[in-house]
C-alpha cells in the first residue's frame, strides 16, 4: 500500500524523465535497480544529467 502511494507521489510531483530515472535507478517498479549509465544509454543521455536528476530528488 505504500508503495501505491509513493509512486502517486512521484507521478504527481516529478516530471516524465525524472520519475524514469527515479524508477530505473531505485527498481521502484520492477524491483531491479539500474546503474547510471545503464540508466543514461537507455534514455540517451548522459550519465551526469542521470546523477543530477538523482541528487536533486
Amino acid at each position: 500500500m505504500q508503495i501505491k502511494k509513493l509512486y502517486s507521489k512521484m507521478a504527481s510531483v516529478l516530471k516524465s524523465r525524472e520519475r524514469i530515472v527515479i524508477e530505473l535507478r531505485y527498481g521502484i517498479c520492477n524491483g531491479g535497480s539500474k546503474i547510471q549509465r545503464e540508466i543514461a544509454k537507455m534514455l540517451g543521455i548522459s550519465r551526469s544529467y542521470v546523477s543530477r536528476i538523482e541528487k536533486e530528488q
